[in-house]
This record gives C-alpha cells, sequence and structure tokens, in this order.
C-alpha cells in the first residue's frame, strides 16, 4: 500500500484500489494507459471512482418502498440529487484489507442492520489481476437471523478515449421512465443495434437495463480490444451519458426496482451469493 491506495500489478495491468471508503477501484491501466476512468487525486467520492460494488441491491428502489415476506420496508435517498435510494450501501461504507499480495487483495465490509437496510451481512470484493487483466468477485454473505433479498453488482466507468464502438448481446432492455425506473420490457435493439456493434457518441442519454445479457461486451479501442465478462449477472446496465468521458456497463445479478418487480431468490442466515466481473484484453 502506498499514499494513493493498493496498488496490484501483472503483465502490461495495474489496479488502485482504496481500501478503505466505499471499498472503491481508483484506477485499471493497461501498458499504462487508462481502461477505466481514472479518480482524480484527492477525490474521495464513489462517484468519481473508476469502479464501485453494487450490494446488496443495484441500481434504484422506486421511492425506497417495498415489501418483503409480509413486511414492510421504507428506506430513505443516500445520494445527493437522487430521489430513489441507488446502489445499495456498501459503496458508501467503510472497508478493510482482508489479504494482499503483490497482484491480488481481498477487501471486506461488515453492515449491521439498519434504517438503511434492515439486514446484517458481510461483504467480500476479491480481486485478482493476471497478464490478461483484472478479475473482480463479489461474495455476499447473510450475517443476520432472517432471509433477505440479494442484488449484487459492480459499477465499472470506463473511459471512452480511443473507443470506436461496444457490443453485445442481449434478450430484451428495460425502457425507463423521466426518473429512470423501468417501465416496459422492449427488444434488444430498440436503442440501437448493439449487437453488431454501436458507436457511443449519440445525443441522447442511455441509462437502461437489459436482460438476458449474454455476460460478454467487447470494447472496440485502438490500442487492443478489451472484454468486459459478468458470471451469474444476467443483467447489463449501460450508462452513455452525452458529452462525456466515460461510459458504464454494469455486470448486475438483478435489475432496477428488483425488489418491486423481480424479486431476487431469498438469501437465508448463513449463505453467501457470489458474482464475477473480468476486465481483459481480447
Amino acid at each position: 500500500m502506498n499514499s494513493t491506495g493498493v496498488v496490484l500489478s501483472a503483465g502490461d495491468w495495474r489496479l488502485v484500489l482504496d481500501p478503505h471508503r466505499g471499498g472503491m477501484v481508483r484506477a485499471l491501466t493497461r501498458r499504462g494507459q487508462d481502461i477505466l476512468r481514472p479518480m482524480p487525486e484527492g477525490a474521495d467520492a464513489p462517484f468519481d471512482s473508476a469502479c464501485f460494488p453494487l450490494a446488496p441491491y443495484a441500481n434504484r428502489i422506486a421511492g425506497g418502498r417495498f415489501t418483503w415476506e409480509g413486511q414492510a420496508h421504507v428506506l430513505a435517498p443516500n445520494a445527493p440529487g437522487q430521489k430513489h435510494p441507488l446502489h445499495g450501501t456498501a459503496w458508501l461504507g467503510n472497508w478493510s484489507v482482508e489479504t494482499g499480495e503483490a497482484d491480488r487483495a481481498t477487501l471486506l465490509h461488515h453492515h449491521a442492520a439498519g434504517p438503511d437496510w434492515n439486514w446484517a451481512f458481510t461483504l467480500r470484493q476479491h480481486f485478482r489481476l493476471t497478464a490478461d487483466g483484472l478479475e473482480a468477485r463479489l461474495e455476499l454473505t447473510n450475517t443476520d437471523d432472517s432471509a433477505m433479498p440479494a442484488g449484487l453488482g459492480f459499477h465499472p466507468w470506463f473511459t471512452r478515449r480511443g473507443v470506436s464502438a461496444i457490443a453485445f448481446t442481449a434478450k430484451a432492455v428495460w425502457l425507463a421512465d423521466a426518473e429512470m425506473l423501468p417501465t416496459v420490457r422492449a427488444t434488444a435493439d430498440t436503442l440501437g443495434d448493439w449487437k453488431q456493434g454501436a458507436a457511443l457518441e449519440r445525443p441522447d442519454l442511455v441509462d437502461h437495463c437489459y436482460a438476458g445479457w449474454t455476460g460478454q461486451l467487447r470494447i472496440e479501442r485502438g490500442d487492443g480490444d478489451i472484454v468486459l465478462e459478468g458470471e451469474d449477472t444476467p443483467y447489463l446496465h449501460l450508462y452513455v451519458p452525452p458529452g462525456q468521458d466515460f461510459f458504464c456497463a454494469e455486470p448486475q445479478s438483478t435489475m432496477p426496482d428488483a425488489v418491486n418487480r423481480e424479486a431476487p431468490a431469498p438469501l437465508l442466515p448463513g449463505e453467501t451469493r457470489t458474482v464475477t466481473m473480468r476486465i481483459r484484453s481480447a
């Protein structure tokens, strides 16, 4: 560890982690070139990061209200300017380094049941660099005495510099309303034919969830293509804001507002649920 965080390296790859707040990634480079948008020096807000974890739910919960096993739950908004609670609790919590080596590290987070989430859990992020790239795994363990809903994912912010197109395949896309909550399930090519590969430069905002994602997305870059892969992540949330130097492609186990729409299977006391993300050279 140094003054900028935990630094891992393998082959052409270098990863910088923030081991304390939010379990964030500060940078991921290949041959010295940014793959993820680097976090500004001195910044500590998750929205400025290169990547952060999504747990115990992904994206938004409408109005912070849902019913689980017959009991009503209400969560307050957790981010400035956001009407609905967003991305879970772990991205705003405290983390510690559980283990660390030159090419791998595990970050640990404990959550006590409270008003932001009514169940206790432990979350681990395992990071490993190889000559091919990054493998990151989230492990969520229910340490409470009752079953909880559980959604997991990663929120990487990819740099657009040098990116000519992205390509992926999914079965459908959830169209969203003005508050970015899912409304209608539509065909996957409704917002563009991503299957054939499409450029990111477009006038409209894309902030939508793709269902039935095959688990792979290709990023076409002038210095060599990158592949994003997900395991146990049938949803891909794509965020492409006009005029920005980044885009987000987020592997997730559940859709936005899943507890009110496609509720995840209960995570029983003592059980663990995992998702895996890889960012590697094609």
